[in-house]
Parts: structure tokens; C-alpha cells; sequence
């Protein structure tokens, strides 16, 4: 790596402004279709304001690659640093242009900064790429003319605070943070998680105070502002239904709101678009891949850091940026740590290896998760044990339909996992299957791997993970052939009009399936590595 010659390090963007670039990424009428609905959902008098996401410091003046923030990316498609994004319910007058709807602020040109740290686009740039109404260098928001004051409600997500202040850069992320808060009068003590609270209660305080009391009081000791707020403690001290009723009904207005905007977000993401499909789509299909051609290669002598190398070879090699999340890669007891990421055992032996890897493409973060036998056999007790989890799958994939709710794959897999431990004897009573499936079976996909969304009855177009999993550490109180045995299957799965697609179906799941491709030849079969001395 280039010194850098005396500038600072800066955060490379995730792709840079120019002609020679993929063509598949999302077209900007998608991003202003998404900011038009999210402006219409807004309240009457409202402002919405977006920050990228900060630039993250590795070690010294290292940064690590950029990765905007997925809101911002959704409704913009800027993917570089130092930006804020302002959706006006009704037009304004911004920067001396009247009927303004949206206006981006972005990082500035800088050719000097650029030659070391990749092309920009500037406001100029934004303008004509990602077809904002209205946009203009960063060091403009302070001065744009925006009438905070004139707006009823001023929504935000959480608002960004660990964030480096470059002293050179005044008009960097925490200037940008720095500036709004004081243009708008966003108090000093506001806390997001009150709001939230006064939200909570004014839903479902009439209706279900048995379980938002306890949350209430728990919150109070370790929040001072909540603990100090008359409307929370009021709630508390309610001693009847009707009492707590009126209590709920007492909320005070606040101007600044950090819930509304993602609950927004949410129902907004939960629901892919043909355009985010076509995405996720590939992304899936390349980590489908990845799970192929590693299965072919894998052998007992080979490292837990070598195998995830591999599938990320993949993904680079069918165009995908980065990976959706940390590669896990465990083998043996490592399978039965949830997120395990250190990958650094260095011999894989004959135990079970789970592999839960994901490309990202252009943004969309596959989920796939395969566990396989590096000696290319399964033994009759790692056998066992996967085709339990085979069958949850089989039996949660069946409540994959539109109208579900969102957990009943879970209860499904649950309850097939708990018969089946009890039938091994592994455990003897079903409510101890917790101790061996201790996750949930399904979150959202789509521009986060664990992605926005209502957790309500399941809409077409929702993409999902079915992912049941057993895991047996060392010491668990059963027979000991059991033990570091550690299972996940994960696939991909689309809810459609009628029922459900698995976009992960390419990564083969039986146990019949998996042996059979691990008998096939490896392109790296005839590769052979240097000795390294």
C-alpha cells in the first residue's frame, strides 16, 4: 500500500462515478419511486432527514471499505460518505428554488483527494445520476434555508454519535450531525428510546400492560430520562385497566420523532420490489454456488480459514462486492457457536463443517447456510442429526404462504426438532429443545441480511430465511457421540401470490445429495500450491 502522503485516510466508495461499471445496478427511478412513497407516508407539516453512515476507522489511518448505510441507499443510491438526504412532506423554498420536495447535500468534488481515495460524485454528479430534485455540496446544509421552525414534526433515525470530527472537514458527518441538531433545536437530552417508550404505551398500554410494565421498569432503571418522565411514571403508577387507559390517552406532543421514520422503512423494505428481486436473485444464486463448488473441494486436511477463502473466491468470481455479513465457517465444536467468524481452525478432520455464507451483490445479501462431512461421508450419528433438521426445515417450509405469521416456520421447526431430540433421548422434557435450538428460524433478506421489516402476517413478495438448526456442545448432558455435533440448514425463500419459492434451491440439502457432489471432481482438484518455506 501507497504512504498517503500527508492526507488523511478517507473511506473508499463502494463504486465509483464513472462509465466503465456493471449496468445492473438499480435505476435511480426505483430510489425516487421509494423516496415518493416514504413522502407520502409522512404526516401532515413534516420533515424527514437521513445521514449516511460514518466512515470506520480499522487501525491508524485505515479505514474500512465503505458501506453506506442501507436506509440512504435505498432511497438516494449515494454510496459515499458525509451526505444527508431531507424529504419535505409539503414543497419548500431550498437554496433559492421553490417547490423543493427532496434535497441531497453531498461530499464536494475534490480532484486532489481524489486521485488518492477514488472518484466522487458530487453534487453535480448526484444531480445527474441519481436524479434528485434538488442537491448541493455538504458545506451548503448549514446555509440552505431550510425553516425547521415551520414543521410540525421532524423525523429522523437514530441519530449517528460515534463519529470522527475531521477538524479539516467542516462539513464532515459529525458537522453535518452537528449543524441539524442545532438548526432544528433538537434538545441535548433527547432520548430516542423515551419517544419510543410513549409510543408503546400509547399502542398498547389500554391492552397489554402485563408485558409492557415490566419493559417500563426495567427501561426506568437503566434510562435516567425515562426514570424523570411524567408520562412513563404516571403510566406506572396506574393502578387499574381504566386508569392505565387514561393514563396512555395523556401522551405529550413531541416535534422530534426517531420511531415514525423507521416504522416506515419498515413496511417500505419488507416487500421487494420485481427490480430488488432480480438482485437478490443473483446474490443467492452466486453463494449457491459457492456452496457447490466448496462441497467438491472440501477435504479433512483442509482450514476453516481456506474454506471461507473459497467461497468468497466465488463471490468475486461471479461479481458480487463483498459478503453479506462475516463468513462463518465452523467445524465441529466451532458448528455450535452461533456466529462463529475466527475461521482459524486449522484442520477440519472428520467432524461436521457449517458453512453460513452469503455474497453481496450490488447491495443484496444472500443467507445461505450448508453443513457437509469433509471426509465426504456422514457418520450415523452427524446422519441423525442432520435429517432432524432436514425435516424441520421440510415442515416450516410448509408454513411459507402468504397470510402466515411470521413465526409459524418457527413453531413448526420447533416442534419437529423437539420430538425428534426426544426420540433420541438427547433430551426429556420439549421444553429443553431451547438448549439445542436456541435461535429463531426466520428473519428478513434484502439489503441487510437481518433486513427491515413488520414481523406481521407474511405479504407476497417478503424474502425470508427458513433456517432450524441443533447444536451440541461438548459437555451437554447426553451421550457423548453427540457431542460438538452442530447442524444448520438455511435456505432463501420468497413469498409468492400462492405459496413460496426457494431461491437457494441450487445449494443441494439431502444427505443423498450432498455425498453425491462431494464424489464429484474439484476444479481446484489438479491446482498445486507452492510449498511456502
Amino acid at each position: 500500500m501507497a504512504s498517503w502522503g500527508g492526507l488523511s485516510s478517507e473511506a473508499r466508495a463502494q463504486r465509483a462515478a464513472r462509465a466503465d461499471r456493471p449496468t445492473d445496478f438499480l435505476d435511480p427511478a426505483f430510489h425516487r419511486q421509494r423516496r415518493e412513497l416514504l413522502r407520502q407516508a409522512l404526516p401532515a407539516r413534516s420533515v424527514a432527514v437521513l445521514f449516511a453512515a460514518p466512515v470506520r476507522n480499522r487501525a491508524n489511518d485505515v479505514d474500512f471499505l465503505y458501506h453506506q448505510n442501507p436506509d440512504f441507499y435505498y432511497l438516494t443510491g449515494y454510496t459515499e460518505p458525509h451526505a444527508v438526504v431531507v424529504l419535505f412532506k409539503e414543497p419548500q423554498t431550498i437554496g433559492g428554488q421553490a417547490g423543493i420536495t427532496e434535497a441531497l447535500f453531498t461530499q464536494p468534488r475534490d480532484p486532489q483527494r481524489e486521485s488518492w481515495t477514488g472518484r466522487r460524485l458530487g453534487s453535480e454528479g448526484a444531480k445527474q445520476q441519481l436524479k434528485l430534485q434538488f442537491s448541493a455540496d455538504n458545506k451548503a446544509f448549514a446555509t440552505a434555508g431550510i425553516k425547521w421552525a415551520d414543521f410540525g414534526q421532524i423525523l429522523f433515525l437514530d441519530l449517528p454519535t460515534d463519529v470522527r470530527d475531521d477538524s479539516r472537514d467542516p462539513a464532515d458527518l459529525a458537522n453535518l450531525v452537528a449543524d441539524f441538531r442545532r438548526q432544528a433545536g433538537v434538545p441535548v437530552d433527547y432520548s430516542p428510546e423515551l419517544v419510543g417508550l410513549h409510543k408503546l404505551i400509547q399502542r398498547y398500554g389500554a391492552t397489554n400492560a402485563a408485558t409492557l410494565l415490566p419493559r417500563l421498569e426495567a427501561q426506568s432503571k437503566a434510562v435516567p430520562a425515562v426514570a424523570a418522565d411524567a408520562y412513563v411514571q404516571a403510566y406506572r403508577q396506574a393502578a387499574t385497566d381504566a386508569d392505565r387507559q387514561k393514563a396512555a390517552a395523556n401522551r405529550p406532543l413531541n416535534r422530534y420523532d426517531a420511531s415514525t421514520l423507521s416504522e416506515v422503512l419498515d413496511v417500505l423494505r419488507e416487500v421487494k420490489t420485481p427490480e430488488e428481486i432480480v438482485l437478490l436473485r443473483r446474490a443467492i444464486r452466486i453463494s449457491t454456488i459457492g456452496q457447490q463448488e466448496v462441497m467438491k473441494a472440501l477435504r479433512p486436511d483442509m482450514s476453516e480459514n481456506e474454506v471461507q477463502g473459497l467461497h468468497e473466491f466465488v463471490y468475486r468470481r461471479y461479481g458480487a462486492e463483498f459478503e453479506g455479513y462475516p463468513s462463518i465457517v465452523g467445524a465441529g465444536a466451532n458448528g455450535c457457536i452461533l456466529h462463529y467468524e475466527t475461521n482459524d481452525k486449522p484442520r477440519l478432520g472428520n467432524d461436521l463443517i457449517l458453512m453460513d455464507c452469503g455474497a453481496e451483490y450490488h447491495g443484496y445479501s444472500a443467507d445461505v447456510t450448508r453443513t457437509a462431512p469433509p471426509s465426504g461421508k456422514f457418520s450415523p450419528a452427524q446422519r441423525q442429526i442432520y435429517e432432524l433438521v432436514l425435516a424441520a426445515q421440510e415442515a416450516a417450509f410448509k408454513e411459507c404462504k402468504p397470510g402466515s405469521e411470521f413465526q409459524a416456520p418457527h413453531k413448526a421447526a420447533q416442534q419437529v426438532i423437539a420430538a425428534g431430540l426426544l426420540k433420541l433421548g438427547i433430551i426429556t422434557d420439549a421444553a429443553d429443545v431451547r438448549n439445542y435450538f436456541p435461535h429463531g428460524t426466520s428473519h428478513y433478506l434484502g439489503l441487510d441480511v437481518h433486513d427491515r421489516g413488520t414481523y406481521k402476517p407474511l405479504p407476497p413478495g417478503a424474502v425470508i430465511t427458513v433456517e432450524p438448526g441443533i447444536y451440541i456442545p461438548e459437555n451437554s448432558p447426553c451421550d457423548k457421540k453427540w457431542w460438538n455435533i452442530g447442524v444448520r440448514i438455511e435456505d432463501d425463500i420468497l413469498i409468492t401470490a400462492t405459496g413460496h419459492e426457494n431461491l437457494s434451491a441450487g445449494a443441494p440439502r439431502t444427505v443423498a445429495e450432498i455425498e453425491a457432489l462431494m464424489a464429484k471432481p474439484s476444479v481446484l482438484d489438479s491446482f498445486k500450491w507452492p510449498v511456502l518455506k
